[in-house]
């Protein structure tokens, strides 16, 4: 099973970028896909997840309104649309995979971890 964030990068505060998780070795319509963040000194957050079916997501209240999860099974990726993005955004962004339906699921539920991708915010 591998899991793969990709599409981080350096962008201006009030702007818009999108990482993308590319799955294989699973059946990814079968499983729930989380986004997750850590800043320097920080714990990781949970910021957004997605159901197998891509009909219920979840993100935390700090993202809430400027990102937006989306799925496409066929093409077993992930992506996470941030917009009007903030210097506290600033982490490295990782996404995850747990087998079923979840609305929340903490960062202990998945099972699967993809190396994650820098985001950098300048302000």
């Amino acid at each position: 099973v591998q899991l793969q964030a990709y599409g981080g990068g350096l962008v201006q505060a009030g702007g818009p970028l999108r990482v993308s998780c590319a799955v294989s070795g699973i059946t990814s319509d079968y499983y729930t896909i989380g986004w997750f963040r850590q800043a320097p000194g920080k714990e990781r957050e949970g910021v957004a997840c997605i159901q197998n079916s891509g009909s219920v997501t979840y993100y935390a209240d700090s993202v809430q309104g400027r990102f937006t999860v989306s799925r496409d099974n066929a093409k077993n990726t992930v992506y996470l649309q941030m917009n009007s993005l903030k210097p506290e955004d600033t982490a490295v962004y990782y996404c995850a995979a747990v087998r079923g339906s979840y609305y929340y699921a903490g960062a202990f539920v998945y099972a699967y971890w993809g190396q994650g991708t820098l985001v950098t915010v300048s302000s």
